[in-house]
């Protein structure tokens, strides 16, 4: 934790999004295959993860792989399932011990079945967790999942408010993000909680995902909480 560095209070957002950009691009800068990028990328995330939370975060979204990201080559898209086979229940394990209640959101069948396990049974060993999250985005489109939103509301003949509708996300248990951070240089949501960012602070880094530094978060942090969130009222409202 950097010096002066001041953690709680309501300055901290309560929850954040990652969209984790660049592993490949700086696996290739590092002649390195960008498979191994995803790894040490995975490696970062669970980094993060575990510093978000020690300065007061309580909830985590994560945007492991996107609907649009199944169109990579195959070898690319093995190279990520095989991270999830080998690595994801000893690195979110390493997190969810201290209490933390895991999450997959997004269509998970469109997952190998094998996959669709590890992710399964990481939500069920921490179902009884509460108060602090992890949301991990795996085939995840925000488009897609407000589509589903709407489908489930029609089939139960229900006419929709803001609220309800909420319920009817992925992230329903789940407040909105306060703090959105994307890596990579790309300054765009790509398809990632577009309902749920209304009202959300963006914070954009010139960084590859796996160069971001604990330290850079504790930067983005810092700006959140100079900004002045007034949800639409006057400063003399606030």
């Amino acid at each position: 934790m950097s010096k002066g560095f001041v953690t709680g209070g309501d300055k901290i957002p309560k929850h954040i999004a990652i969209i984790m950009d660049g592993n490949g691009r700086w696996a290739k800068k590092h002649l390195m295959p960008r498979s191994l990028g995803h790894k040490y990328g995975m490696e970062r995330m669970i980094g993060l993860m575990e510093h978000a939370f020690d300065l007061g975060v309580d909830y985590i979204t994560v945007y492991a792989l996107s609907t649009e990201n199944l169109k990579r080559p195959k070898e690319e898209l093995e190279g990520l399932f095989d991270l999830f086979r080998k690595y994801f229940k000893q690195y979110f394990g390493r997190v969810c011990e201290k209490g933390v209640r895991l999450r997959a959101i997004g269509d998970i069948s469109l997952l190998p079945d094998d996959v669709q396990q590890v992710l399964r049974e990481a939500e069920a060993e921490t179902a009884q967790y509460q108060g602090k999250g992890i949301n991990v985005a795996v085939c995840y489109g925000a488009r897609d999942e407000i589509v589903h939103a709407v489908n489930r509301a029609i089939e139960r003949g229900e006419k929709v408010t803001e609220e309800s509708f909420s319920r009817l996300l992925y992230t329903a248990e789940v407040p909105d993000p306060d703090l959105i951070i994307r890596t990579g240089k790309e300054v765009r949501l790509s398809n990632f909680l577009l309902y749920q960012a209304a009202y959300a602070e963006l914070y954009f880094s010139d960084k590859m995902f796996p160069e971001f530094s604990d330290k850079d978060l504790e930067g983005a942090i810092e700006e959140y909480s100079r900004r002045t969130r007034r949800f639409g009222k006057t400063d003399e409202q606030l």
